[in-house]
């Protein structure tokens, strides 16, 4: 069983060596699709087996090093999250959208966070009401990934009133559906990932299009954001690797006095402080992949959010100053930053997460005493 704490295998990836650089989301996922790549993210290479770290950060690892951080956006919602929700159904219908995801000929959209609600997903409107043989979609979510691009949506919606966390149910709806518009959201930073707003004008299907059972949509959210989390912070690392050995060769090769900017102490500091805090999040992640795959430990999975957010703005922030003007051309450091600050608000925003970690702060600190153990 894969732990998590070896370096993940990038190799095998040449079917993504024929796109490039700027290809989309949903360019890249066709291609891992048809290579047969995309179950690598997986134990035993099946969705319903849980996530297998290593694979999950050698898939993420190897599309960051080619694509936009917007394309590896879109792949890394549906590998951590949006597939395995879909998983969960066992009608045919959702069995067949899984093998074509799985295939690279959809993509899917996990409409989950609503126009109304944000992070608080108890006070989302969009609404499912369903009948002996039939149900009715009604609402709007804003800000999906993959939504200009998707197949399928999963949508998160309530089938009662209230705030408890039964009353809410996954339903596929199939992107063409009658009643399904689509707009594209206004974000030239992350138009590659396919973001958009998705609207359900009373959309009926049927009622085989319920995905798993009646009542379960919170619970199987909190199931798999963990591996989202992870998963954030596994690109996290990949990312910071990327952009700290881009900026080692600029400040190297950047000439200053009688050598380089690599020659001054105070540039060699600030790198070296980012080079602490990468491997910070990366023991991080070596220490609670299997909590978060295996336990499903939401406060595992909420430090390591918490954590890969900060790190990412730190690394990103400073290598920003150190690349100094050129930093600020097309497609430099500044735009790749702009785009980085999706790690301190996608999939629970820093705020939110830290609340989580605050709430568990008895058994964390109890976790601290004992020196080799996991709260």
């Amino acid at each position: 069983m894969s732990s998590g704490t070896g370096a993940p295998d990038a190799t095998g990836y040449a079917a993504l060596d024929a796109l490039p650089r700027t290809a989309s989301g949903a360019l890249v996922w066709a291609a891992l699709g048809r290579a047969g790549l995309v179950t690598r993210g997986y134990h035993d290479g099946v969705v319903p087996t849980g996530a297998d770290p290593v694979g999950l950060a050698g898939l993420l690892t190897a599309v960051d090093a080619r694509f936009s951080i917007a394309s590896t956006l879109s792949v890394s919602v549906q590998l951590a999250t949006a597939l395995p929700v879909l998983a969960t159904g066992r009608t045919p219908v959702a069995r067949h959208a899984l093998e074509r995801a799985l295939t690279g000929q959809v993509t899917i959209a996990l409409a989950a966070t609503d126009v109304t609600a944000g992070t608080d997903l108890t006070a989302l409107r969009t609404r499912v009401r369903i009948e002996d043989d039939a149900l009715e979609v009604a609402g709007e979510k804003n800000w999906i990934a993959n939504t200009t691009t998707a197949g399928y949506f999963l949508v998160l919606a309530r089938h009662r009133p209230g705030r408890h966390f039964t009353h809410f149910t996954w339903v596929l709806v199939p992107a063409d559906a009658p009643g399904v518009t689509v707009r594209p959201a206004d974000s030239a930073l992350f138009a590659a990932s396919g973001v958009g707003h998705v609207t359900f004008d009373g959309v009926r299907l049927d009622r085989d299009h319920v995905l798993g059972r009646i009542g379960f949509g919170l619970p199987v959210f909190v199931r798999h954001i963990g591996t989202e989390r992870l998963a954030g912070a596994q690109w996290g690392v990949a990312l910071c690797r990327r952009v700290l050995e881009d900026t080692l060769r600029h400040v190297r090769g950047r000439p200053h006095g009688e050598g380089s900017l690599w020659d001054l102490e105070g540039v060699r500091q600030r790198f070296a402080t980012c080079l602490v805090r990468v491997r910070e999040l990366q023991a991080l992640v070596a220490q609670y992949a299997e909590p978060v795959t295996l336990r499903h430990d939401t406060t595992a999975a909420a430090t390591l959010k918490a954590a890969a957010g900060s790190t990412v703005n730190h690394v990103l922030t400073e290598c920003g100053q150190l690349w100094g003007a050129a930093g600020f051309a097309t497609g430099g450091i500044q735009e790749v930053r702009a785009q980085a600050a999706l790690f301190g608000i996608g999939g629970g925003a820093n705020e939110v997460v830290l609340g989580a970690v605050a709430d568990a702060a008895e058994s964390i600190l109890a976790g601290l005493a004992l020196p080799g153990t996991l709260p």
